[in-house]
């Protein structure tokens, strides 16, 4: 989408104006649903199913024009899709279909604006905006914020958000090309680049709108910067003078954020949600390989994307089972938010045949299926076994330089349980 030439207007119930390049900015689809008919309408959809739908929609045509019970409708659908990120204040929030993919979600946002906060950040230039995702928090967290996005959309929900939920007196918006913006006596700029089109989503860094060379500038122009990357980023891509960020939440790898003047000592940080350990290095050399002990450490993702598993190996006292693959072991139980843990029971080649024998003869009917470095997939794994049985247990199978391992266990218990990796569950 090009520059923006709109002379519309939008406004929340009680909010500053979004403006344009000419004047300011409404969004057609937005409008109607901030007037008391739209809001009362909203609040009747707010826990709609979807099977009552056409019944509903139906009854509620008689009552109002069919163009403000669609949009209505488009919103309440919206909404139920954004609770898994914003919580309950995607009640309150206007969205657009992308806006809902593409946002950040409300924790990994809190967490960012935290950052800028505690940096001194007063004024910041959120470039890219959205629809206002990082606006909320950083507003919420007492900054002053100049949203800007080229998407007249985008820019309308940012500025209802921001009036629905009672931040609109810090929050201005503005609908332009990004490129156009002077930062000038700003404390930060924060540039979330788009990295998805039409075609889906986009790999090199120089086809992101804007492209990361330009947010890498922009980052540089004022005291703090900082623009969010893919986290599967290179880190021979990382400029040698930011601090490389990579954040999880509830295990989960969430994104990756390039800051500049934080005057980090370290390169590279793991950032894992909701418990906020922060885990920092990338100086470490790789930890040596060594023989499977009594526990095994599987490293959150954020930590193995920052390349600071050597930093988990130095905590627990722990040897990698195989230079290339991102389990630790120790003999020693050490708690580290870091990492989960597990006891193992029996380390063992990998062989189906045997695998399957001993679940039956200890009654295992629920398996949680890990691996790294192996071909075969849970799916395909779980055809073959047919667990049957009350107990359960953990198999992790991994590549090593003595071939593959089977090895089953229990997770442990206390801090070093507390974020559970992705597994498959049979």
């Amino acid at each position: 989408m090009g520059r923006t030439s709109s002379r519309t207007h939008v406004r929340g119930r009680t909010g500053r104006a979004a403006t344009g390049e000419n004047g300011p900015v409404e969004n057609d689809d937005l409008r109607p649903l901030l007037t008391d008919r739209g809001q009362a309408l909203l609040a009747e959809l707010r826990d709609f199913a979807p099977g009552e739908e056409l019944a509903l929609a139906t009854r509620l045509r008689k009552e109002h024009p069919a163009e403000l019970v669609s949009a209505a409708f488009g919103q309440a659908r919206l909404r139920q899709r954004a609770r898994a990120k914003f919580g309950a204040d995607a009640d309150l929030m206007y969205f657009t279909p992308n806006g809902v993919e593409q946002s950040t979600r409300r924790e990994v946002a809190e967490w960012r604006a935290r950052r800028f906060a505690d940096l001194g950040v007063k004024r910041l230039a959120d470039l890219c905006c959205g629809i206002g995702g990082d606006v909320l928090a950083l507003a919420r967290a007492g900054v002053e914020v100049l949203a800007v996005d080229k998407d007249p959309a985008a820019c309308a929900a940012t500025a209802a958000n921001a009036a629905a939920l009672g931040l609109a007196d810090r929050v201005e918006v503005r609908c332009a090309d990004v490129a156009d913006v002077d930062v000038t006596g700003f404390d930060a700029v924060f540039t979330d680049p788009a990295r998805r089109t039409s075609r889906g989503r986009v790999f090199d860094p120089e086809a992101y709108a804007p492209p990361l060379s330009w947010a890498i500038e922009a980052g540089r122009r004022t005291p703090v910067g900082a623009l969010k990357v893919a986290p599967g980023i290179p880190h021979e891509a990382v400029p040698a003078d930011a601090e490389a960020e990579w954040v999880s939440d509830h295990g989960d790898v969430k994104e990756a954020v390039l800051w500049f003047g934080t005057r980090a000592e370290h390169p590279h940080r793991a950032t894992l949600l909701p418990q906020r350990a922060c885990l920092t290095g990338g100086d470490l050399p790789d930890p040596p390989a060594g023989p499977v002990g009594r526990y095994l450490y599987e490293p959150d993702g954020a930590v193995i994307r920052a390349h600071l598993v050597a930093e988990v190996a130095q905590q627990v006292g722990g040897r990698l089972i195989d230079p290339k693959i991102a389990y630790v072991t120790s003999d020693e139980l050490v708690d580290t938010p870091y990492a989960h843990g597990f006891e193992l029971t029996d380390v063992l080649p990998f062989h189906i045949k045997k695998l399957k024998a001993l679940l039956r003869e200890r009654g295992v009917g629920t398996v949680v299926i890990k691996k790294r470095g192996m071909a075969i997939t849970p799916e395909e794994l779980r055809r073959q076994l047919k667990p049957s049985g009350p107990n359960e247990v953990t198999v992790i199978l991994s590549r090593t330089d003595h071939g593959p391992l089977m090895m089953l266990g229990r997770p442990v218990t206390g801090p070093a349980a507390a974020v559970q990796p992705a597994g498959a569950a049979m």
